[in-house]
């Protein structure tokens, strides 16, 4: 009998466990910035927009890769909104 609580007891929190992870297609993953980054990307979701903003600024890249997961991407660009460039 003490088998059988033992062996219930292990099924529920084994059960509750895996339960309260998300699935893995839901988490996004996010990518490092460098030189030479392989991205995979299959459809892009959306991207920053930098208009009107001057100098260097952050910007992100959200999109899906070739096995429908998606990734995040944060990087630094140049803007193009400033007034007093030609």
């Amino acid at each position: 009998m003490k088998r059988f609580v033992a062996g219930l007891a292990a099924l529920l929190v084994t059960a509750s466990v895996f339960a309260a992870e998300p699935a893995s297609d839901t988490r996004v993953i996010h990518d490092k910035t460098g030189f030479f980054v392989h991205l995979d990307i299959a459809r892009q979701l959306s991207s920053s927009d930098t208009y009107g903003q001057c100098g260097i600024v952050p910007a992100q890249l959200r999109y899906l890769d070739n096995q429908n997961r998606e990734h995040v991407l944060d990087y630094k660009v140049q803007a193009i909104g400033c007034p007093s460039e030609n």
